[in-house]
């Protein structure tokens, strides 16, 4: 029994061996393992998201992926955001003095309670923790006009809340609540031409549940 269990193990093993003499040049060149040392991103110019503890990584980049894959989650919001404002750069600062991932001027960062803009521009972390403390602090501002607009039609664009905190970052808190109140007639564009209703639009339905809304957030409430 032992004898005929060997000779049924070590056929199928023989009978491998000498089909390999039979296999092809063609199939050996395509069954080659690559060689990837010839690849190299050296020289290129790379910028990673530092997510915050809560935050789950989802994706990289929502510009090149639908909305169903990054789930329209927060993080999603703030990455396609950030893309529109830098392409993603925390080192980016633009002709206007803007600084970072997502183009804070001076005022902002102060506002909440962010004094050195040199230390702003070299720590990712501090930039992606800015970005909520100010989301949060617009949202309580706004937090109002979120109710009483989304979901209704203003100045050709049908009104979300992350439409609004996107608008809000872009032209301010104040400046958005006069656009949805006038009804569209007061609009805003910043120094390069973009529109208050461009954000709205572009920035809608996304999932900022995860936002909270409060009034003078600091720093020091995220450590």
């Amino acid at each position: 029994m032992v004898r005929s269990l060997v000779k049924i193990t070590v056929l199928p093993f023989m009978i491998g061996l000498l089909s390999l003499g039979n296999i092809s040049e063609k199939e050996r060149e395509l069954t080659k393992t690559e060689d990837f040392s010839q690849y190299s991103t050296k020289g290129l110019d790379l910028y990673y998201t530092v997510p915050l503890p809560e935050e789950t990584l989802q994706d990289v980049n929502p510009s090149y992926f639908p909305l169903a894959f990054t789930g329209g989650m927060y993080i999603g919001f703030k990455e396609a955001l950030a893309f529109k404002e830098s392409q993603g750069n925390y080192f980016s600062i633009n002709t206007f003095g803007y600084m970072g991932k997502y183009q804070f001027g001076a005022s902002t960062l102060d506002l909440i309670g962010i004094k050195n803009t040199q230390n702003f521009i070299k720590n990712p972390v501090l930039q992606e923790q800015a970005f909520l403390l100010n989301t949060s602090r617009n949202k309580w501002v706004l937090r109002r006009d979120i109710k009483r607009y989304s979901g209704k039609w203003v100045g050709g664009v049908k009104i979300t809340e992350s439409g609004i905190l996107a608008a809000a970052h872009l032209a301010g808190p104040g400046s958005v609540k006069r656009f949805l109140r006038s009804g569209g007639e007061i609009g805003f564009s910043d120094g390069f031409g973009t529109s208050i209703q461009s954000y709205l639009k572009k920035f809608s339905g996304f999932d900022v549940s995860f936002v909270q809304a409060i009034k003078r957030p600091r720093l020091e409430d995220l450590l």
